[in-house]
């Protein structure tokens, strides 16, 4: 069956997802060119034509990844309803029991990032911008008296330390804490750094 032409951008797009699903797989250190051509049944020549080297594959995939992830949060958080519903809903989708994919990819990319400025720079501005939007949205609910937080810069950095740990915890040791705990543990933070108790989280 021949394959469907497609332009340079929609290419680019399917290598990078490609490259995406290939490195959660595998692992940065031990992906190739040739498994992501493999992949999508293309030659590697093809892959190089659009990323001349793997690194420059790796980088261009976790900064679509980060994209990719950026955009969700954006939609949740600009929805009509109230800024601790926006909260909760960016905050339980973030965290690692709830519908966010790719924390595999992510903790890859957080220890490829020790060696490598390119992937350091894409994480670091991936948290950067996580941080400041659930900032933005704390100071909108201290503002409408939804909730009460002195501190929401702390309070971003908080709740984001404790959802990445538990993504490492949940992805690298399964079963090394209930999905159901690490859950409550985050309702419980979420609750507890907005001056609220957990059943009124619940109810708003």
């Amino acid at each position: 069956m021949a394959r469907v032409r497609l332009s340079v951008a929609e290419r680019r797009v399917e290598l990078l997802r490609a490259a995406i699903e290939q490195i959660e797989a595998r692992g940065v250190a031990a992906v190739r060119i040739a498994d992501v051509a493999a992949a999508l049944g293309v030659s590697n020549a093809l892959v190089l034509y659009h990323f001349s080297t793997k690194e420059k594959l790796v980088a261009a995939a976790f900064t679509h990844a980060a994209q990719d992830d950026l955009a969700h949060l954006r939609k949740l958080l600009g929805r009509r309803t109230s800024a601790l519903r926006r909260l909760r809903a960016a905050v339980r989708w973030y965290a690692p029991t709830g519908q966010a994919k790719g924390w595999r990819l992510w903790i890859e990319g957080w220890a490829v990032a020790l060696r490598e400025p390119a992937l350091r720079e894409v994480t670091r501005d991936l948290d950067k911008e996580w941080k400041a939007a659930l900032v933005e949205v704390i100071a909108e609910g201290v503002a409408a008296d939804e909730f009460v937080c002195a501190d929401p810069v702390g309070t971003a950095l908080r709740l984001t330390a404790l959802m990445d740990g538990l993504a490492v915890q949940l992805t690298s040791y399964p079963g090394s804490v209930p999905r159901s705990r690490a859950q409550e543990w985050v309702d419980e933070a979420l609750a507890r750094e907005l001056g609220l108790d957990r059943e009124a989280l619940a109810g708003r």
